[in-house]
């Protein structure tokens, strides 16, 4: 906005969700974004930000609150960036979330759209992660009467950024997305290393010894943690012993020193300090729901955040390819290769691609250990790896099943799937943004069959999306 006064509108009313958690409204022609509402709320705003065809704003008075809204559980909410719909009835949150995936591939995409499929909301809205990761900071975010005070404070935190302040992080006393023992962990290394006088990062110097913290529990109840400091450090396996004997039920304790500028360990070294370096996880077979598959989950693996919920999204995106067991499969950005696993019982032949070569070992490793062998994998960019060579070897797929990163396709992946030109291509998405721009890159070639919204993360504004593409 520039040097121009914030401009105050009074009695707006919120429409629905928007990106990033915000809500959408409508003033003059121009959409509001609004923070802190919910969709039914009627307030004034004040818009600190102008664009063209846009306001950011935030409410300063509510003059009507929607009958959607609850009391958020989480001592944090609205601090810590994570949970921002906590504040919305579970029905109403995915209800916006279809609408959101409407309105993506309707506004983005351009395309013929069939009637989208009912959201298959989650059974658990909380207490569903399997993954969390946790930051050390040495300036801990304070509250305004914190600041106000003149006592001495504790500056040390273990917990979440603050939105779009990457140095900031909220001390997190208990996090309602995982069980037990993920809070008891985090707060006993937390405890330990305050009384013991143990450096927390400093996130802008990039200084300091304990860095990161990522706990993993499979529904099998197998416990991963990995601790990520900053340097060598003698007090390092004092600190691992500790929590090693506090929690005998962790089945790999692992640590890993990283020096580099950001907090990605894929090119590190992982050093086991008890147990394995994986855990299991299970999950049905889609042909058999009595034979359990089991996948090797090792600390640079992909899996998805909700193991429960990864079923229904398998289970839904084999249930449109409609195999038959004739087909040859590729299964674009495959991790762990979990999707090709559990399809390769409909399948004739499997190739898996993925540009993490460490969750390639893993899915080769969940092959042997399923006793599957029309698989094959391999590790490479996908722009790269999905090449004329791969098509030689293994015949061109009659089916491409693609889940892209949340940034969506390469445009060179894209291409080459229209130059193999598959029967069937079952694109899942974790942003229907990119999901549809990438679907108005294939509508000259491909129809649009079927849309499926599953939710996998309640109180978030994220939704996993499949669509199912048939060639033309």
């Amino acid at each position: 906005m520039g040097r121009k006064k914030p401009i105050a509108i009074e009695e707006v009313k919120i429409e629905g969700f928007a990106d990033d958690g915000k809500c959408i409204a409508h003033h003059n022609g121009r959409a509001i974004f609004v923070s802190d509402v919910a969709p039914g709320d009627v307030v004034d705003v004040l818009a600190y930000k102008a664009k063209k065809s846009f306001l950011l704003a935030r409410p300063t008075r509510y003059h009507q609150l929607s009958k959607a809204r609850v009391d958020p559980i989480c001592n944090h909410f609205n601090v810590c960036g994570g949970c921002k719909w906590q504040h919305v009835s579970y029905e109403e949150q995915i209800k916006q979330k279809e609408q959101i995936v409407r309105d993506n591939l309707i506004r983005i995409g351009k395309v013929d759209l069939p009637e989208i499929n009912k959201i298959i909301g989650s059974s658990q809205h909380y207490q569903y992660r399997n993954k969390l990761e946790f930051t050390f900071s040495n300036k801990r975010w304070l509250t305004t009467e914190e600041l106000e005070s003149e006592e001495e404070l504790d500056r040390n935190a273990l917990g979440f950024h603050v939105p779009k302040l990457f140095d900031k992080i909220v001390d997190i006393e208990t996090c309602h997305l995982q069980p037990e023992p993920t809070n008891s962990i985090k707060n006993e290394i937390r405890h330990y290393a305050v009384t013991h006088g143990l450096s927390f990062y400093d996130i802008r110097e990039k200084t300091g010894f304990l860095r990161n913290l990522i706990i993993r529990i499979s529904s099998l109840n197998e416990i991963m943690v990995i601790l990520q400091v900053g340097r060598e450090d003698k007090e390092m396996h004092p600190l691992l012993e500790h929590i090693a004997q506090k929690f005998p039920e962790i089945t790999s304790l692992m640590y890993v020193i990283n020096n580099k500028m950001n907090e990605t360990f894929h090119d590190l070294s992982m050093e086991v300090f008890k147990g394995r370096d994986f855990i299991w996880e299970e999950m049905e077979s889609y042909s058999n729901p009595e034979l359990k598959l089991r996948f090797r989950i090792g600390p640079k693996s992909f899996f998805q955040t909700n193991s429960q919920q990864a079923e229904v999204l398998y289970k839904s995106a084999i249930a449109f390819a409609g195999l038959s067991g004739n087909e040859v499969i590729y299964d674009l950005y495959t991790g762990t290769g979990s999707i090709a696993l559990y399809a390769a019982s409909l399948a004739s032949k499997v190739v898996g691609i993925e540009y993490v070569e460490a969750a390639i070992e893993d899915a080769k490793r969940n092959a042997l250990e399923n006793n599957i062998s029309n698989v094959e994998f391999i590790a490479g960019d996908m722009k790269d790896a999905l090449n004329s060579d791969v098509i030689a070897k293994f015949e061109a797929p009659n089916v491409v099943i693609t889940d892209p990163p949340r940034a969506g396709m390469h445009q060179d992946v894209v291409l080459k799937i229209l130059e193999m030109a598959p029967e069937k291509v079952v694109y899942i998405s974790c942003n229907p943004a990119t999901q549809a721009r990438d679907l108005s890159l294939m509508d000259k070639d491909y129809k649009v069959e079927k849309v499926q919204p599953i939710d996998m993360f309640p109180h978030t504004q994220h939704i996993e999306n499949i669509v199912l593409l048939t060639h033309r």
